[in-house]
């Protein structure tokens, strides 16, 4: 089996592909990326000295996939996940959708030649701002909790965000283009008769993340502790209440090599993939964390409001439970202990991330 990863020397992309590389001596990979993101080519060396094969081409150009050879699947890993991007002056409106939904247009053409299955890695951000900014919360010790006693919106449980949750704009303009891709994706496998799978992920997180204010929190935030650069609790009262749940790559991997080997040809194509409420933790519970690991470290309070910027964010997986017999096996504690490993090890890291240790850590969005 020829497994292709669309960029692959990315955090999530490089870890599905040794992940699958590993799985099982019938299995071979072989992936793409552009290098624009730091870190890439630190990644692109561990991969080919594994044996996997890393071209250097950019999704935005169907030409970069016209001489790669057939695989029998694709994994679409090639995004800017930021949700600021477009907004945040570092990209454009026009980049984001061209990265986004271009390149997405351009890999399941690839599929379609080749006659590949497709997993399209899409994100808890095709989820619609309004609805989420109503969901009830209440204060619970250092973060929010969801308030049952209060009517709760249709898609909503003490499970979390399900996918019947709504995407009624506005989703921001990265979350319009991975919900785009999604239908798109999904017309295309209908149409053209390939298998097409479709993961909503949650943040994810592991050691070897160049995490950013904007993308990869837990990783960001975890080294920034340790080296005691400027963090910031933005919103909701200055108090890092906010609250996300977290997975693990290898869980996502293993998702995915069960929707490889699924010989159904219909039902549901969409599934929400995160740690759930288990794997959950307040930024302010996080820096506890941190300061058990590096010693303490206090955050400034910041009371300003962003649009981006919500309360709860929590992904009901039970869907995926159901279908695949799937659930996340790497708990919060262990994700945590293995990013604060990385961070005692490795204590340059944030530098590599293109002199990001300069930047307050003004998200938990991502």
């Amino acid at each position: 089996m020829k497994i292709f990863v669309a960029g692959v020397c990315g955090f999530v992309g490089s870890s599905l592909a040794r992940w699958f590389q590993a799985a099982s001596d019938r299995v071979s990979v072989f992936g793409v990326d552009n290098l624009a993101r730091p870190g890439s080519e630190i990644n692109r060396s561990q991969l080919r000295s594994t044996g996997i094969t890393v071209d250097h081409a950019d999704v935005r150009l169907a030409s970069d996939l016209e001489n790669l050879p057939g695989p029998d699947w694709v994994i679409d890993a090639a995004a800017n996940p930021s949700v600021l991007a477009g907004v945040d002056g570092r990209s454009s409106s026009r980049q984001l959708i061209e990265h986004n939904l271009g390149g997405t247009l351009h890999l399941l053409e690839y599929a379609k030649k080749h006659g590949a299955g497709f997993l399209l890695l899409s994100t808890s951000r095709v989820y619609s701002i309004a609805a989420l900014t109503q969901v009830p919360v209440q204060v619970a010790g250092s973060s929010f909790r969801l308030d049952t006693g209060k009517a709760l919106p249709p898609g909503l449980s003490e499970e979390g965000i399900s996918e019947k949750f709504s995407v009624a704009a506005p989703v921001s303009l990265y979350g319009s283009t991975k919900l785009a891709a999604e239908i798109l994706a999904l017309e295309y496998g209908h149409t053209f008769q390939f298998p097409v799978w479709v993961n909503r992920c949650g943040v994810m997180a592991g050691a070897g993340q160049f995490g950013t204010p904007e993308q990869g929190i837990f990783s960001y935030w975890m080294h920034a502790h340790a080296a005691r650069k400027p963090l910031r609790y933005i919103g909701f009262g200055g108090a890092g209440y906010q609250v996300r749940d977290v997975l693990h790559p290898e869980d996502l991997a293993r998702l995915l090599w069960l929707e490889i080997n699924d010989g159904c040809a219909g039902g549901e194509r969409v599934f929400n993939v995160g740690g759930g409420s288990k794997n959950a933790i307040s930024l302010a519970g996080l820096t506890t964390i941190c300061d058990k690991h590096f010693g303490p470290h206090v955050p400034q309070a910041d009371n300003r409001e962003r649009p981006f910027d919500l309360p709860w964010i929590v992904m009901d997986s039970r869907n995926a439970k159901d279908r695949f017999n799937w659930r996340p096996t790497r708990p919060l504690l262990s994700i945590l202990e293995e990013l604060a490993s990385h961070a005692r090890h490795h204590p340059e890291w944030l530098e590599l991330s293109n002199g990001l240790a300069s930047l307050p850590a003004e998200e938990f969005c991502a």
